[in-house]
């Protein structure tokens, strides 16, 4: 066939049309076709691939690379005829198989398929699956955190609680030591029923069944807040009292989930009596009380137990925000207190219908307490704590506590306890306005600064034949003044020692300067009180033997009696009755400074208290036993001779019941001779009615009374102790700075603005104002009639009767070494209480002189005590050292 009758061959692959239809299945080219190309050209003559997209890809990496089979599909096009097209098609088919399907993914998430927003609109089959694995999920955590967390032991500070101090009129008193919380844990059989139910009812009604959580009402509250509602906690009262018992109360996700996990597991192992009262134990009331108890108190002054239901529902209130609902006001905005009296009124309503409504409450039962209307509590009390008197109590009562039971500092720290002292409520009352009364009359240290600055009172009240404390004056205040001035052992007790030296003398008798030592003891001569001694001034103290006594430096002794007056001979009722010193020292050189001390012992001074005895001045009171020790000993003597330790505590509690009582290790005994007491007694009565001691005798007018007046060398203390059949008092006056690093006892010359001061003064002033406000409503007990006892011992003389100065002066001894001693001058230095030629005061002027024996000199104090001696102590005493200095330790 020639050259121009044949026809052109027609466009390779049939251009884009025929291979869009090869891809979809339609015939890649018409019937008749000579070939079907697997690629075409575009007009400019550039290839373009119509293949896979791999191969396209294939092409785009390989630099417009020709397929492999582009060659074999010319060829198979040159066949011709319906191969040509069947070829076509096969070119169509492997077009189409070069497309990679998508692969499956586990989440079709952006959705496949779709298009657009609809690609993120989750499938309902996904919304239920993810809810489905959600829940899931949140139970097996739960599951494993059950089956991980365990309950904790409870914090310490739940258990933690205050001491209660009780009067003894079982009256309390004060709620005081432990933890820094007003709380008293109770039992649950304490706790009334109605205030059990109110608590429920206002609280959580499904506690009894619930357990430990309440899932409907953690999602109310959620709701109710959500929508813009008060807001709630959904807490249950288990879920309260894990948070109060083993949760810190701060406001996390993590402690939330904590409590919840743990309120589970609580509620499946304690009982609900003990969760219940776990939480009204715990939780806070308002007016800083933590329990029921405490807030019963706090607000109705009563134990919880006698709590009505009208108060139980208020109480019940509180507990919703104490700050909100105490009718008293709060702290802060919105917390007035007429703002929340009308929300406690309104939630006290509620708590009465709730307990309706769960059948704890008869509606008219209900409406008679609506009726009487809202229970208003007691008006807020200054928060207790150790101001005035109150805190030398507690310390009295606490130091008592860990020197004579088994109830050591810490376990007392942990509180729990109920204390039940000695103390008389009305007696305290009259102690401290008596002070107060005569100090505010005569002390004006801005008036007078240079002597009435710093005066110091302390005193106290012991009952006799038991030993009870029932009064004692501390000082200003327990926070300010931190010494307790009534069991201060450092203040010298001048001549209201002498009692002891004429007890001894009547007791034990004097020894016989004729006979050998070794015989005295069973040839000694019992005194009596018409006894005659020698009352001159200057007196050159002796032994018994006759023999001048001589210090460890070979120094002789004069004494000296107050204002140089000389009695002559005398007999030792007047001598007692005036405060001779010269009669009385010789007497217990006499008798043996070691049975005055030991008669001093049995009395009820400690021997701690009583050191420096081997010298002369034992006798005339250079030793410093306590106001409570020195009344207690007076108290023998009004007891005919009775001894009992004094104490402050009768009986402890704790939750458990009576853990001590003071019955159990009480001890009375005769600790001197019935006549003996009585004796003395009786020459005791001589000094109040007659003697140095009648500002007294408008106590005896009305009590029969015996005392004795006191006052120390340099006019640096003065006492008055005396006692009717039923009370024994002490009165001590001082002065020290109490806050110096390094205190020493200043004179008291123009104290008061008297010329000095004496027992007589001020001491025995307090002393009768008290007495007769203590003694009030008691009848009159008249003191035994002595017997005849002893022998007269010496010969009186003619001598004029002495009479008393205005104001009774008995000093200290003054140990001269000269026949001649100096006129009395004032020590040219303040702050000792040594006289110049003192001997035995200077060798020891850093011991109990000033305070103690140690800077502090508080009570309690090891080493507070007085002066050692100069000579060396017995065999298995400890000289120079009161130890403890306090008339707790060691009884």
């Amino acid at each position: 066939m020639s050259e121009h009758r044949r026809k052109p061959p027609p466009q390779q692959g049939g251009g884009r049309a025929a291979a869009r239809r090869s891809q979809s299945g339609r015939r890649a080219a018409p019937r008749g076709a000579s070939h079907a190309p697997s690629a075409s050209f575009a007009s400019e003559g550039e290839e373009r691939p119509y293949g896979g997209r791999a191969e396209a890809r294939r092409a785009a990496k390989g630099g417009r690379r020709r397929a492999a089979d582009h060659g074999a599909g010319h060829g198979a096009g040159a066949g011709g005829g319906r191969r040509g097209g069947g070829g076509g098609a096969e070119g169509g088919r492997g077009r189409g198989r070069g497309r990679e399907p998508e692969k499956k993914r586990f989440i079709d998430y952006p959705r496949a398929g779709k298009y657009g927003w609809r690609r993120f609109v989750p499938s309902w089959k996904q919304v239920t699956g993810t809810c489905l694995g959600f829940f899931g999920l949140l139970l097996a955590t739960a599951g494993i955190g059950l089956y991980m967390v365990q309950i904790p032991d409870p914090q310490k500070t739940a258990e933690v609680q205050k001491n209660v101090y009780y009067w003894s009129d079982n009256t309390q008193m004060v709620i005081a030591g432990g933890g820094d919380k007003n709380r008293q844990i109770i039992d649950y059989e304490e706790i009334p029923k109605s205030m059990q139910n109110a608590v429920v009812a206002a609280e959580n009604a499904t506690f009894w069944d619930d357990n430990g959580v309440d899932p409907m009402g953690i999602a109310r509250a959620v709701f109710n807040m959500a929508m813009g509602g008060s807001t709630q906690s959904g807490s249950t009262i288990t879920q309260q009292y894990v948070k109060n018992t083993y949760l810190s109360q701060e406001q996390t996700l993590k402690r939330k989930f904590t409590e919840l996990l743990i309120s589970v597991k609580v509620g499946g192992v304690k009982e609900k009596e003990e969760i219940l009262a776990g939480y009204l134990n715990t939780a806070y009331y308002g007016r800083g009380a933590y329990g029921i108890e405490a807030a019963a108190r706090a607000y109705y002054n009563k134990p919880a137990l006698e709590l009505s239901t009208t108060e139980s529902a208020f109480l019940a209130a509180t507990l919703n925000g104490p700050n909100l609902y105490d009718p008293a006001g709060g702290q802060g905005p919105g917390a007035s207190a007429k703002e929340n009296t009308e929300r406690a009124t309104n939630r006290w309503k509620f708590a009465l219908r709730r307990m309706v409504e769960i059948g704890k409450l008869d509606q008219s039962e209900r409406q008679e307490i609506l009726a009487k209307g809202f229970p208003e509590p007691d008006k807020p009390k200054p928060a207790t704590n150790k101001a005035g008197q109150i805190g030398y109590l507690t310390d009295l009562a606490d130091n008592y506590i860990i020197a004579n039971t088994t109830i050591s500092r810490t376990k007392l720290d942990q509180g729990g306890y109920k204390i039940h002292t000695t103390f008389d409520k009305k007696k305290m009352a009259a102690l401290t306005k008596a002070v107060e009364k005569v100090e505010d009359a005569n002390i004006d240290p801005k008036k007078r600064p240079e002597t009435d600055k710093y005066v110091q009172f302390g005193g106290a009240s012991v009952e006799p034949k038991t030993g009870k404390i029932k009064a004692i004056y501390g000082g200003s205040d327990a926070t300010v003044h931190f010494t307790n001035n009534a069991d201060y052992t450092g203040v010298q007790v001048g001549s209201t020692f002498k009692p002891f030296v004429l007890s001894a003398a009547m007791e034990y008798g004097i020894r016989d300067p004729d006979l050998p030592p070794e015989q005295n003891e069973q040839q000694r001569t019992i005194v009596s009180p018409k006894s005659i001694y020698d009352g001159d001034n200057k007196l050159k103290v002796k032994n018994y033997d006759g023999t001048i006594w001589h210090n460890e430096k070979g120094e002789e002794w004069h004494q000296r009696n107050d204002g140089d007056r000389s009695e002559g001979d005398i007999d030792l009722r007047t001598a007692m009755q005036f405060s001779t010193n010269t009669p009385y020292i010789q007497l217990a050189m006499d008798v043996g400074l070691d049975k005055v001390r030991q008669t001093a012992e049995a009395a009820g001074i400690k021997k701690d208290n009583l050191p420096g005895w081997r010298s002369p001045s034992f006798a005339l009171g250079t030793s410093a036993p306590s106001a409570i020790r020195l009344a207690g000993a007076y108290a023998t003597y009004a007891a005919s001779g009775k001894q009992a330790d004094p104490y402050s505590v009768e009986s402890i509690e704790s939750r458990d019941g009576e853990v001590w009582n003071h019955d159990s290790v009480a001890k009375v005994k005769q600790g001197i001779p019935a006549d003996v007491a009585d004796n003395v007694t009786d020459v005791l009565r001589t000094v109040v009615q007659e003697g140095t001691g009648t500002t007294a005798k408008p106590v005896d007018a009305q009590w029969p009374a015996a005392g004795k007046t006191g006052t120390t060398d340099g006019n640096r203390s003065a006492w008055f102790a005396g006692y009717t059949r039923q009370l024994s008092t002490a009165i001590g006056m001082f002065r020290v700075d109490d806050q110096a690093k390094n205190q020493k006892f200043l004179e008291m010359y123009g104290t008061g603005g008297q010329e000095s001061i004496h027992g007589a003064s001020f001491p025995a002033e307090i002393w009768t104002e008290y007495m007769l406000s203590a003694m009030k409503g008691k009848s009159p007990q008249q003191f035994p009639e002595p017997s005849e006892l002893g022998t007269i011992v010496g010969e009186p003389t003619p001598t004029p009767t002495p009479t008393p100065t205005e104001t009774e002066q008995e000093e200290s001894p003054d140990p001269t070494p000269t026949t001649e001693a100096p006129p009395e001058t004032p020590d040219p230095d303040p702050t000792t209480t040594c006289r110049p030629l003192d001997w035995e005061c200077r060798q020891n002027e850093n011991g109990g002189n000033e305070n103690g024996g140690n800077e502090n000199g508080g009570p309690g104090d090891p080493g507070g005590g007085q002066p050692t001696t100069e000579s060396p102590p017995e065999e298995g005493e400890t000289e120079g050292n009161d130890n403890g200095g306090s008339w707790f330790g060691n009884n």
